[in-house]
């Protein structure tokens, strides 16, 4: 036996957020989230894990967009990371002009919805970037 099967033992691994019972928000093997929160090279884990997730889907979803040059490409997985490939998925005007190569068509699309009113800014940078294909 080793510390840590001894501490997956004894606290247990859960995947997602729970309240401990003292009432902590906790998650994995005993993370007090409230007190001790995660450090920035976890949180950075995290980020890799996710934009790895939320490109797979993409490809997954539209693999049209495997052709895609990359600075566009992360424009849609941006979105996706943000609102789900599910919620991508609903911009169906936008995804067919993206698949056409019409970049101004396609601003004009991402940025006729609700979702860039509510991400507001991010909204207005992703769409320069599927228009000009450079970063912003």
């Amino acid at each position: 036996m080793t510390l840590q099967d001894q501490l997956i033992r004894d606290e247990g691994i859960r995947l997602r957020p729970y309240k401990d019972s003292v009432g902590k928000l906790t998650v994995g093997v005993g993370r007090n989230l409230d007190d001790v929160g995660i450090s920035t090279d976890e949180a950075m884990l995290l980020l890799r894990n996710d934009i790895t997730a939320a490109t797979n889907s993409l490809e997954q979803a539209f693999p049209w967009t495997q052709a895609m040059d990359p600075v566009r490409q992360s424009a849609l997985v941006n979105m996706a990371f943000n609102m789900g490939i599910g919620g991508l998925a609903r911009f169906k005007n936008f995804l067919a002009a993206c698949q056409q190569g019409d970049w101004a068509e396609a601003k004009v699309q991402m940025l006729d919805s609700i979702w860039a009113e509510q991400v507001g800014a991010r909204a207005q940078r992703l769409a320069i970037q599927i228009e000009t294909g450079e970063w912003q």
